[in-house]
C-alpha cells in the first residue's frame, strides 16, 4: 500500500504545473484592452485565497526550476508589465492588503523622461519594498523590427539607468509586447538574466525552459478558473520553429511525450482544428495563411497545451 501511494505522489508531482500571471492596468477604464478593475483583482485574489493556491515570488520559481525541484499544482506567480501609474494608485494596496508577492516589469525611457502615464522612479524605490523590479526594455520597441545592434543598444542603455537610478541589478526579462524570435531571443539571453518570460497562454512545469516561460495575460474579466486547469504539454517544436518568410504555415510537426490518438491544433485567424495524433506526435499539413505579423500556434492533448508566438521578424533568417 505504501509503495502504490508513494507511486501515486510522484505521478501528482512529476506533472504538478504553476501559472505565471500578467496584468497591466488597474482601474483604468481609458484602456480597456489592457485594463483590469481593482474589484476584478479582488475577484482573482479571493479565488487564490479560497480555493489553496500559494501566491508564490518569481524568483521562488525560477530557482525550483533550476534546482530541477518539485513544481507544485498549486503555486501562482503574479507579474505586472509596463509600470503604468495606475498599479500604483489603485493596485498597489490591494497586493498588500492580500500581502501577494509580484515582480513588476520596468520601461525605463517612460520612467525616465517622466511619462505621465507612468510611476516616477521614487515611486518605484516606494514599490520595491512589496514586490521586485524587473526589466522590460529601455524604449519599449517591437525587437522583431530592429536590428541586432539597436536592440543592444536599447538593451544597454536601459539596463545602465535601471541600475542607477534604482541600484538594482534586473534578474528577469519579459519581451515589450510579448513579441520574440530566435533572433531576440539570442540577443536577450546574452544579457545574463536568471529567466526570460513570454506571453503565451500556458503553464509551467519541471521541463519547462527558464528563457521561455509562458505566462497568460489577465485583463477585463478572465476565465481564470479556466486558465487554472491548463496544464503545460512537454513539446519539442520541429516546425514551425519561426515566422514563415512567404506567411504560409504549410505545416505543424511537434514530438510530445503523450500517448494520445487525438490533438488540437489552433492557429490565429483561422480558429482549432482537430487531428490524429501518431504516437503522440503532431504532424500535419496545414497550408493556412498567416494573416497577421503575429500569429500563435498552439497544440492541445486534453487539458494540456504548448504554444508557439509566430512574429514576423525584419532582420529574421538568424
Amino acid at each position: 500500500m505504501k509503495s502504490i501511494l508513494l507511486l501515486l505522489l510522484t505521478a501528482i508531482t512529476m506533472w504538478a504545473n504553476a501559472h505565471i500571471f500578467v496584468y497591466h492596468r488597474f482601474g483604468d477604464s481609458r484602456y480597456p484592452t489592457t485594463n483590469t478593475t481593482v474589484e476584478e483583482l479582488r475577484n482573482n485574489f479571493e479565488y487564490f485565497k479560497n480555493n489553496g493556491y500559494e501566491v508564490i515570488p518569481l524568483e521562488k520559481l525560477i530557482n525550483a526550476l533550476k534546482d530541477k525541484k518539485d513544481i507544485p499544482d498549486n503555486w501562482v506567480v503574479l507579474t505586472i508589465d509596463d509600470s503604468y501609474k495606475s498599479f500604483y494608485t489603485n493596485g498597489l494596496d490591494v497586493f498588500k492588503e492580500y500581502k501577494y508577492p509580484f515582480s513588476l516589469f520596468i520601461p525605463v525611457e517612460a520612467i525616465e523622461k517622466k511619462y505621465p502615464d507612468y510611476t516616477s522612479w521614487e515611486e518605484l524605490k516606494e514599490i520595491s519594498k512589496y514586490g521586485t523590479l524587473e526589466f522590460h526594455s529601455y524604449g519599449h520597441k517591437h525587437m522583431t523590427y530592429i536590428s541586432d545592434e539597436e536592440i543592444k543598444e536599447d538593451f544597454e542603455k536601459g539596463l545602465k539607468l535601471f541600475e542607477k537610478n534604482l541600484n538594482i541589478k534586473p534578474k528577469v526579462f519579459s519581451y515589450p509586447y510579448g513579441e520574440y524570435s530566435p533572433r531576440v531571443e539570442k540577443i536577450a539571453k546574452s544579457y545574463g538574466f536568471d529567466a526570460i518570460i513570454n506571453q503565451n497562454m500556458g503553464a509551467v512545469s519541471s521541463f519547462s525552459n527558464v528563457y521561455n516561460l509562458d505566462r497568460t495575460a489577465l485583463v477585463g474579466k478572465s476565465n481564470l478558473k479556466l486558465y487554472l486547469r491548463y496544464k503545460a504539454l512537454n513539446a519539442k517544436w520541429i516546425e514551425p520553429t519561426k515566422f514563415p518568410q512567404d506567411s504560409l504555415l504549410q505545416s505543424v510537426h511537434v514530438k510530445t511525450d503523450e500517448k494520445a490518438k487525438n490533438g488540437g491544433i489552433y492557429v490565429s485567424g483561422h480558429g482549432w482544428l482537430q487531428t490524429k495524433l501518431k504516437d503522440g506526435d503532431f504532424n500535419i499539413k496545414l497550408n493556412k495563411k498567416l494573416t497577421n505579423k503575429r500569429s500563435r500556434v498552439i497544440i492541445s492533448v486534453g487539458n494540456k497545451i504548448a504554444s508557439k508566438l509566430l512574429i514576423k521578424d525584419k532582420y529574421g533568417t538568424k
